[in-house]
């Protein structure tokens, strides 16, 4: 009798495939996660600019930064949060600084709390902005 070829994987195949699946997901997953962060804090730092330019258009019409309410508080201004956006003090006559703090998924943020103020002096500046 002859016998037919067996069709399939052997169990150490497939073992061998799950191993590499398993190294190259333990390599690409860190890799997107940090993607994903920095994606998320370039949208602030877009919003953080949005809010100067606020800033000096209220200031060109009140001659002062008292009195400015931020027109958002959240980064992305629409979704989920992953930014509070402030003041870290009431806005003076002539000067002002905004800071955004990460919350949520975005706390592991290499940048940590972003500031900018009204002489675009920007915190930190470690190659975060």
């Amino acid at each position: 009798m002859i016998s037919k070829p067996q069709k399939g994987f052997t169990l150490l195949e497939l073992m061998i495939t799950v191993a590499i699946i398993a190294i190259i997901a333990a390599i690409a997953y860190p890799s997107y996660q940090e993607q994903v962060r920095e994606t998320r804090r370039s949208n602030a730092q877009a919003d953080l600019l949005e809010l100067v330019s606020f800033m000096e258009r209220y200031y060109g019409e009140n001659f002062s930064y008292v009195g400015a309410v931020l027109p958002f508080n959240n980064s992305p201004q629409q979704g989920n949060s992953f930014y509070n956006i402030s003041f870290t003090a009431v806005p003076t006559a002539s000067a002002y600084t905004i800071q955004a703090a990460p919350t949520g998924g975005q706390l592991a943020d290499r940048c940590g709390t972003m500031t900018i103020n009204q002489n675009n002096q920007r915190t930190p500046a470690n190659g975060c902005w």
